[in-house]
């Protein structure tokens, strides 16, 4: 299962590294990328099945396909670089386009009902939380004293007025992270999928995790490790009384990071980690 199908360059590699009888179920919940999938998966003709799906729809879709486990599971967390380069779909500030930042366009809550309608104090928890911006007050500040705020250029230089660049990244990185991660509800997800896909896998089945910012690395770092250990008790506690038993194993105890040449290929993969479990 690739739950992140995106344009479906990780189900290609998948499903070229199973032939000749694997299958893949595919699942990503934007429209425009399951049509660019459709397209480069086609010449693997009835192996695939794609769906317009959350991945924690899950356990529903392998009852509909009748599979009562999977081998594998990739989940590939973020916005894609099809998403950051179009612009209409307002997740970069290098563009001008709509404060958007949907994943799927059914879904209700939008970058600019948070930029122009949530009071101060949320908007600047949600910078904190979300995209850790030491700025947050100042940033949300200058945002509620600039609405309405139009678009993501509009927005990125609110922003750079309100918090002056320091260093080599953007100082709207971090706003744009976070606002990003509240419209979709990404954390939620993962913390979501995780225990239903470590269900959903066969013994010796493996669950590989790609995140790029430190939020959703610490969610899969802490559930691999918990799931790991026969016992969860606190440290000074002498006797178990947890009842706990492991059903992973962690097959990487340190992410798998870039090499230089990978980050050179592809800049955006400077900040990836890959975390990998076995189930037991």
């Amino acid at each position: 299962m690739d739950g992140t199908l995106g344009a479906g360059g990780h189900a290609a590699g998948l499903l070229a590294g199973s032939e000749p009888g694997g299958q893949l179920l595919g699942l990503d919940v934007d429209p425009q990328a399951l049509g660019l999938a459709r397209q480069k998966l086609a010449p693997f003709g009835e192996r695939i099945w794609l769906k317009k799906a959350s991945y924690t729809s899950l356990p529903g879709q392998l009852a509909e396909l009748g599979w009562d486990s999977v081998d594998g599971i990739l989940l590939d967390l973020g916005a894609s670089s099809m998403q950051f380069d179009t612009p209409e779909r307002g997740f970069s500030f290098l563009a001008d386009g709509p404060l958007d930042m949907r994943f799927d366009p059914s879904n209700p809550l939008t970058a600019a009902e948070i930029i122009n309608q949530w009071p101060e104090q949320e908007l600047a928890d949600l910078l904190f939380r979300y995209g850790e911006e030491p700025a947050a007050r100042r940033i949300a500040r200058a945002i509620v004293a600039a609405r309405p705020v139009g678009g993501t250029r509009q927005l990125a230089a609110v922003i750079e007025r309100g918090q002056p660049r320091r260093g080599p990244h953007h100082p709207a990185t971090q706003t744009f992270q976070a606002l990003r991660i509240a419209v979709n509800g990404e954390l939620e997800s993962v913390e979501k999928i995780l225990p239903l896909a470590v269900q959903a896998l066969g013994p010796g089945g493996r669950l590989a995790v790609i995140s790029f910012h430190s939020l959703e690395d610490r969610l899969v770092k802490e559930y691999f490790r918990r799931e790991s250990k026969d016992c969860i008790c606190p440290p000074r506690q002498p006797i178990c009384t947890c009842g706990h038993k492991a059903s992973i194993k962690e097959i990487t105890r340190r992410p798998i990071t870039p090499t230089e040449a990978e980050i050179n290929q592809n800049s955006r993969a400077r900040s990836a980690k890959l975390r990998v479990a076995e189930k037991l």
